[in-house]
């Protein structure tokens, strides 16, 4: 499988440096170019790219970007990708969107709807990035740690299910893209070390907060 990311941030990286490791191909990007990328080489032993190579490169795409940069994408270029969502909204950075203060919608329902022609999948937004790091365990480790992932088309989760699992963690599935609040900032599971079973406990105490 080729992976192509979209941000070059912590859990770009982090993610790269995973699938890497484990045998895939692997081309990162940022908004500034791939020049500026170029040290990521060496450390990371992948490939560099403009936003636009790493989607076409990518057989599954990861946009983790700052969430207010959505807008940017060239949606066009991810038509048929599946894409894997790492955005958290944080106002004090991305300033206030009304619909996700009031809690009409979710930030990965957002994506999906500036990239229409592809396959949102939401996951790595609950994890730190150090963590995805040193975290993974081969299958069967007892309590090992697991992440939510959130999205509307089976076969897609399927395939970042199977990512996730090599790259040493159990998955719980949420559901479809729209219950991807229970694993969003704020929320009991978010950043915190579970296993499977603690993790759907979790996501099953999580309670949507009030519109603001």
């Amino acid at each position: 499988m080729k992976i192509g990311i979209v941000g070059a941030g912590f859990i770009g990286r982090a993610v790269a440096l995973l699938g890497v490791q484990q045998g895939y191909e692997v081309m990162i990007s940022n908004s500034r170019g791939p020049e500026t990328l170029y040290s990521a080489v060496p450390g990371l032993g992948c490939l560099v790219g403009t936003a636009e190579q790493a989607i076409a490169f990518g057989e599954i795409v990861l946009v983790a970007i700052p969430f207010h940069q959505i807008g940017n994408l060239p949606a066009a270029a991810f038509s048929g990708k599946i894409v894997m969502d790492a955005n958290n909204y944080y106002v004090e950075r991305d300033g206030h969107y009304p619909a996700l203060d009031q809690q009409q919608t979710t930030t990965s329902e957002m994506l999906a709807a500036q990239l229409p022609a592809a396959t949102i999948v939401k996951v790595f937004n609950a994890i730190y990035a150090r963590d995805l790091e040193t975290d993974g365990r081969p299958a069967g480790t007892p309590d090992r740690r697991a992440l939510p992932i959130a999205g509307d088309d089976p076969l897609a989760k399927a395939q970042v299910s199977t990512l996730l699992d090599q790259m040493g963690f159990d998955v719980v599935d949420a559901g479809d893209l729209h219950q991807g609040w229970r694993f969003q900032r704020g929320m009991p599971c978010y950043c915190v070390p579970l296993n499977a079973a603690e993790l759907t406990n979790k996501l099953a105490q999580a309670r949507r907060p009030e519109g603001i």
